[in-house]
């Protein structure tokens, strides 16, 4: 038994813990959790957990059900939430088929692959996401408007507002767990709000992702209010994203600075936007993998919807920020497609992976986009080469068919079932009549 695995034992025991929650998450990014008695825990650490994978999305087919959740003892943390005593904690798992490789289905184990083919290449990748979410009155039932808890803006301070006192003790709530906050502020939209967590190695982040919507949701609860990741809840406000920062390093060093070049940003860095352009399309599906994510993306405002990077341009889907002339290790570049509702371990992967193949194929960085996209007509998006991510999921569909990059970063398993599932939401979407269509053609037609 190593010192990871003794040091879980022993705090469970000085800390009188009662249950341990095993944590692994589904191909669509659904957090499922077993709970296990701490007498159970050695055995885990040795053998896993059996469960049956053709229960879970994505996981298995019938005939290759039985599975086995082995937890990572790296993860384990108290759950505040449940009380003192008896206490509760959580720790994350890696899937593993009964002879011990690893599941190919686990959403955790592509990330892994995608960083060890990282590691080869000599790098380390680092993320810090900015995760916005709406706060909402409890008690709206289907059919009915959801109604946000106040109608600040950005950046707002509402004095003993319910935001303020939420993101006080969701804050407080993480943080006893280990995940450090960086900011956390109201967003634009009535009842919006934005934490991000300070940067970590892409796993620990997407680990960290994981928990926080678990968090958020939970804090939500016991203030009798609800708490959403919905890409689009409202036409009318801004839409949820999780804008995040990225880089590789290389040992100590930042692999994306380069003193004296345009942005500080390398050769490396240029190649690495460069891969997420030319692939975003393909990964689109993932990243932003809900039919209501299209709302978002299409909807305006600073939302990206087209292949472009920039420096202070919030309209881009890539931007570079601002380089601090004192800190060349924070180089990174911003990815604003994703949103709060994705699976970050498979979007992780795919925005790794083109960036990887723009450095290993040495790809060339277009021409930055100055302009406000949004504010240009399509005949000039057109004339300057700017191409649109995809409009719609059955668009994001059909190019992430076609990608080999997203492929080989799933795994045929993943890649499968996943294209699966969002055929399946789109025929389900495409069947419903909606509000708009009853309202603009019932009366007159």
């Amino acid at each position: 038994m190593d010192r990871q695995q003794e040091f879980v034992l022993r705090t469970i025991e000085e800390r009188d813990i009662r249950f341990v929650r095993l944590w692994f998450t589904d191909v669509l990014g659904t957090l499922k959790s077993v709970a296990v008695a701490p007498a159970e825990l050695e055995g885990a650490f040795a053998e896993g957990i059996g469960f049956d994978g053709s229960a879970i999305e994505g996981f298995a087919r019938v005939y290759e059900a039985d599975m086995l959740a082995k937890p990572d003892p790296a993860t384990f943390q108290v759950l505040p939430w449940r009380g003192d005593n008896p206490g509760t904690a959580r720790m994350f798992c890696d899937i593993t088929l009964p002879d011990g490789s690893p599941s190919h289905a686990d959403p955790r184990h592509v990330l892994q692959r995608a960083l060890a083919r990282a590691a080869d290449l000599g790098f380390t990748f680092y993320t810090h996401p900015e995760i916005e979410f709406y706060l909402l009155k409890a008690g709206f039932k289907p059919g009915e408007n959801p109604e946000p808890i106040d109608q600040a803006g950005y950046f707002d301070h509402v004095p003993h507002g319910t935001g303020h006192d939420f993101r006080r003790a969701a804050i407080t709530m993480l943080e006893s767990m280990g995940i450090s906050v960086e900011f956390s502020h109201h967003e634009g939209g009535p009842g919006q709000n934005e934490i991000d967590l300070r940067y970590a190695d892409a796993l620990s982040t997407a680990d960290n992702i994981m928990t926080f919507r678990t968090v958020i949701k939970e804090v939500a609860l016991e203030q009798g209010i609800f708490a959403s990741f919905m890409p689009k809840p409202f036409a009318e406000h801004p839409g949820s994203g999780m804008h995040t920062h990225m880089s590789l390093f290389d040992g100590d060093s930042n692999a994306f600075y380069e003193a004296g070049a345009p942005y500080q940003l390398s050769k490396v860095g240029r190649q690495f936007i460069a891969g997420l352009l030319r692939h975003g399309a393909e990964i689109t599906a993932v990243t932003n993998q809900w039919v209501n994510s299209y709302k978002r993306l299409w909807g305006g405002g600073e939302a990206p919807a087209h292949l472009t990077w920039g420096h202070n341009n919030r309209s881009a889907m890539v931007r570079v920020p601002m380089y601090k002339p004192t800190k060349g290790q924070s180089s990174r570049v911003e990815v604003r497609t994703l949103d709060a509702a994705c699976n970050p371990y498979l979007a992780f992967a795919l925005m790794l992976s083109a960036g990887l193949k723009g450095i290993e194929e040495d790809y060339e960085l277009p021409a930055e986009t100055e302009d406000d996209v949004w504010g240009l007509t399509s005949a000039e998006r057109q004339a300057m080469g700017i191409e649109p991510l995809p409009t719609s999921l059955y668009e994001a569909i059909r190019v992430m068919e076609k990608s080999e990059l997203v492929a080989d970063t799933l795994g045929e398993h993943v890649f499968d079932f996943f294209l699966r599932n969002k055929r399946a939401e789109w025929d389900d979407y495409r069947g419903e009549i909606t509000r708009f269509e009853l309202e603009r053609y019932l009366p007159g037609l």
